[in-house]
């Protein structure tokens, strides 16, 4: 199965979502709605690792590609979830290269990085296959750095140039927030600061993720070189679709 970071260096834009539930149920319905890839979220989300082990499996079969969102920079969180079958790594709240190193350095085997080994696992096919999987992880995982602090913005191209660094992804509740204008995502301020994250990216040869909370945007993003765009969360698309059911039901019952 092609991956998407063979189809953004293709140039393709991308289509994901973050999964906050935790299910293997709900992640597999959000596969076959057609997403690209997931970001099974053990920052903010519900699950823990355990639940994601049960995500990526419900995705093996799927064409979209599992993506962890980890909690830290650690190996032990980024190598566990690799061991799973995670198609890559998202990991929050990187300030600089040194943190961006040590995420990418956690992805990679000896002697390119300091993952541990483990032939028994889920994504070596449980020992079967194991010298395949580790030509897969040079080519195939993806990297995905997020930009979420005024801190990081002093350090992108240091970020961007990291080798193993693939996507700058925009956290644009984290950044406004630490920009001090949250949730202003048109203000002028959010605005240069989206722009440099971009040109770092494009100077270094990287790709740019965002998440945005209506698909309407997308071709607003798109428009700026953006090429790895998520939208909502399942618990929100579930939300929202509980809510627009009762009132639908509600005011059919008050106009009887």
């Amino acid at each position: 199965m092609e991956g998407i970071k063979q189809k953004l260096q293709r140039g393709d834009i991308v289509l994901g979502t973050f999964l906050s539930l935790g299910n293997p149920i709900t992640t597999e319905m959000i596969a076959q709605a057609g997403f690209d890839w997931v970001v099974i979220d053990l920052e903010h989300g519900m699950g823990d690792e355990q639940a994601a082990l049960h995500q990526i499996l419900s995705l093996k079969n799927s064409n979209t590609t599992a993506i962890v969102r980890v909690e830290s920079h650690q190996k032990q969180r980024i190598h566990r979830v690799l061991d799973f079958g995670a198609g890559g790594i998202m990991c929050p709240r990187v300030d600089n290269s040194e943190d961006a190193s040590l995420a990418i350095s956690a992805m990679k085997y000896p002697p390119a990085g300091i993952r541990g080994v483990a032939k028994m696992i889920p994504a070596a096919g449980y020992g079967s296959d194991f010298d395949a999987y580790c030509q897969v992880t040079e080519t195939d995982l993806l990297g995905i750095i997020q930009i979420e602090t005024v801190n990081s913005l002093h350090h992108l191209d240091s970020i961007a140039a990291v080798e193993g660094v693939d996507v700058l992804f925009i956290g644009p509740s984290d950044l406004s927030m630490s920009l001090g204008i949250f949730g202003q995502t048109d203000h002028p301020v959010f605005i240069d600061a989206l722009k440099a994250i971009i040109a770092a990216a494009q100077k270094a040869g990287k790709h740019t993720g965002i998440l945005i909370a209506d698909p309407a945007e997308t071709q607003k993003y798109a428009a700026l070189g953006i090429r790895c765009i998520a939208c909502g969360t399942e618990a929100g698309f579930l939300m929202k679709g509980a809510r627009t059911t009762v009132h639908t039901m509600r005011q059919a019952i008050t106009t009887m």
